[in-house]
């Protein structure tokens, strides 16, 4: 998974993989930030978004994500913003709008940013919000295995997950998964962060795992601050440079 996505930054993304350099943040700026991956990948889809925010001098975090529980997703988010010295903006994308809803009340989290992410309010899961929210192609596709494990059903992968992404880095990205546990997919929040923090949304508006309507539903229901890109659910990967923009702007947040 880590060449993979590596692989697609390179032919996506120029001038960013640079070694971080000694850089000037705002003043008052988080110089923090800690990226939560989504579910079917790992923590290298934020690689391209890390590397431009590291060559600007922030300290970035990327969570490994066990996949298996919410609680154990929380847990290994909990324990990267244990190790963060002052102000931190946490971000999410996809699954992971769910693990910062409800690791994001920790007081060093200076802000939230979801990025093409579910944000569940107390109470709600994301099989509740699936259920709710406007079908489309990529949840169509999620199917568990014997194991009680999700994935998304490979051919239906590259179209509906990664359509900006080049063929044949979607295609193995699809047989590479990282499933998800109907366990964590079924597991409601007990927090909703986002009532007490200053809260970022990055809409992708040509996303087919979770509907533009969607997320634009929990934009405004968080009273977000709003970016739209004209990208897939991988918009991460191949609109890094307008994403790292938006988390920028949430660490100056107050």
């Amino acid at each position: 998974m880590r060449n993979l996505l590596l692989s697609a930054a390179s032919v996506l993304i120029a001038a960013i993989t640079a070694p971080a350099q000694s850089a000037q943040l705002p003043k008052g700026a988080a110089h923090n930030i800690v990226l939560v991956h989504g579910a079917f990948v790992d923590q290298t889809s934020w690689q391209p978004v890390a590397d431009i925010l590291r060559k600007k001098g922030y300290n970035v975090t990327l969570v490994e994500n066990p996949l298996t529980s919410l609680d154990a997703d929380v847990d290994a988010t909990k324990q990267a913003l244990a190790k963060q010295d002052g102000k931190t903006v946490l971000v999410g994308h996809s699954w992971a709008g769910v693990v910062i809803t409800e690791a994001g009340n920790d007081p060093k989290v200076s802000a939230l940013v979801y990025v093409s992410a579910f944000a569940p309010d107390v109470g709600e899961s994301l099989a509740s919000l699936s259920k709710s929210g406007p079908a489309t192609e990529g949840t169509a596709a999620i199917h568990p295995d014997a194991k009680g494990n999700l994935y998304i059903d490979p051919k239906v992968f590259p179209s509906a997950v990664a359509a900006d992404l080049p063929p044949q880095i979607a295609e193995s990205l699809a047989n590479s998964q990282s499933p998800l546990n109907v366990k964590a997919f079924e597991a409601p929040v007990d927090i909703a962060a986002w009532r007490d923090k200053p809260t970022f949304y990055v809409i992708t508006t040509k996303d087919k795992v979770i509907a533009p309507e969607a997320q634009k539903f929990f934009a405004a229901r968080m009273k977000a601050q709003i970016t739209e890109v004209a990208g897939s659910h991988a918009s991460l990967v191949v609109h890094a440079n307008e994403v790292a923009a938006a988390i920028e702007r949430a660490a100056l947040a107050e």
